[in-house]
């Protein structure tokens, strides 16, 4: 993943989806902001919106699904109910079996990002929960690449 300092510069140009989101009164904890936890939940979301949408996965019934492997989230600054977040998506690196997502908050109206994540998932078969030895569905990888950005890696 990229230097804080790095993610901190990121727009919403440098993201090839996004879908929003309107706060509820209950994200929002005893500080007066959303809760941590409620950014993962966002950012999972986002992820699997554009699986189902973009890439034919049905996750009751697709022969391959996701399972979570990593995630981490760096916080910028904080966002409250009643306020818009826009979410937004990449993919920064496409293997065989697994794709790293990068997600950013941003609020509407507002140009610096909130919080940028890093989401891994690793997909398996249903059956045996393994990877396939053939990677991902052709379906799948189309999907994902075109979400797939290529720029030199940042030095942390």
């Amino acid at each position: 993943m990229a230097s804080s300092k790095h993610l901190k510069s990121r727009t919403r140009q440098d993201y090839a989806f996004m879908l929003e989101y309107r706060t509820r009164w209950s994200d929002n904890d005893m500080y007066d902001h959303m809760n941590n936890s409620v950014y993962n939940f966002l950012f999972d979301s986002i992820i699997n919106s554009y699986l189902m949408d973009h890439c034919g996965l049905h996750p009751p019934t697709s022969a391959q699904h996701p399972l979570m492997a990593h995630t981490h989230c760096d916080y910028f600054s904080a966002i409250s109910y009643p306020k818009v977040a826009e979410l937004c998506l990449r993919v920064n690196k496409l293997s065989k079996s697994s794709v790293v997502y990068e997600v950013a908050l941003f609020e509407k109206d507002a140009d610096q990002v909130k919080a940028v994540g890093e989401f891994v998932h690793v997909f398996v078969d249903r059956s045996t929960q393994r990877p396939n030895p053939n990677g991902m569905n052709s379906q799948l990888r189309h999907g994902l690449e075109k979400l797939l950005v290529t720029e030199p890696p940042s030095k942390l």
